[in-house]
């Protein structure tokens, strides 16, 4: 197969999640795994000690460095809406956006993309003003910056409308609803933790471009990255069960946004 017929895609998971002495996740096992990793900035988890400590590991690896912002909600790790003015939304992505920033250059590397969190994540696929707000936020920071969301949510359609790079992805270890959205995580099931299962779903979004839905329906799917949560249980031997089936039917996993570490590129 040609380099150029050869699908590719990235696989990202959301890491830096702790924060203090209070540790979630194995940031450095799936820092092996992955071409991107989502960094939460401080709102939601995260602080300065752990964001530098993973931006350095992720620059040793030649992993893509995306800013994870979130509302500032850290007692509900960012998943509970907040009903946040959009002028305020925008000063605290911007902020967020650039702490990350500082960390990723220290470490030799640079802000690759960006990525909301949670409820942020979830509430600006229809809410409007505050999508509109994240979108300001990036399009002041850096508009050369690539957004990672949800396809059909208003996020991606108002980044692409202020010229913003979109580039849409499909979740690995979440269940969708017929309307291709995620299945609420009060709803049993809502999270899948079968590294099998997680890993044929994925293959099935990348090969076939679709994913069943909770009632059994079919959704169209054209990831060109695939999340796996990095404080979902068994996260990492999920993130290397995906990896393989895609490698093995013959897909290329890479970075969808580039890096510029010091660091050599790490063997597949």
């Amino acid at each position: 197969m040609s380099a150029a017929a050869q699908p590719t895609v990235d696989l990202n998971s959301d890491l830096g999640e702790g924060f203090g002495v209070w540790r979630l996740g194995d940031d450095a096992g799936l820092l092996e795994v992955v071409t991107s990793a989502n960094v939460a900035c401080g709102f939601h988890a995260g602080d300065p000690a752990t964001m530098r400590r993973v931006c350095s590991q992720a620059a040793e690896r030649s992993v893509a460095i995306g800013a994870q912002v979130s509302y500032r909600d850290l007692a509900g790790f960012g998943r509970r809406f907040v009903d946040v003015e959009p002028g305020e939304l925008t000063a605290d992505v911007l902020y967020q956006l650039g702490a990350l920033d500082g960390f990723a250059r220290v470490a030799g590397s640079t802000l690759a993309y960006v990525k909301p969190h949670g409820a942020l994540y979830n509430a600006i696929v229809a809410h409007e003003a505050q999508a509109a707000a994240v979108v300001e936020a990036v399009r002041h920071f850096d508009a050369g910056l690539p957004v990672l969301g949800l396809p059909g949510s208003q996020w991606l359609r108002l980044a692409a409308e202020a010229e913003l790079r979109v580039v849409e992805e499909a979740f690995a270890d979440r269940s969708y609803t017929a309307e291709g959205t995620l299945v609420s995580r009060r709803e049993p099931g809502a999270v899948l933790e079968d590294p099998d299962v997680v890993a044929d779903r994925s293959l099935r979004m990348v090969r076939d471009g679709e994913v069943e839905a909770v009632d059994g329906s079919v959704v169209e799917v054209r990831p060109a990255s695939i999340c796996v949560h990095g404080d979902t249980p068994g996260a990492l031997a999920m993130a290397r069960s995906v990896r393989a089936a895609l490698e093995g039917a013959g897909v290329r996993v890479a970075p969808f946004a580039g890096t510029a570490a010091a660091a050599t590129a790490r063997p597949a």
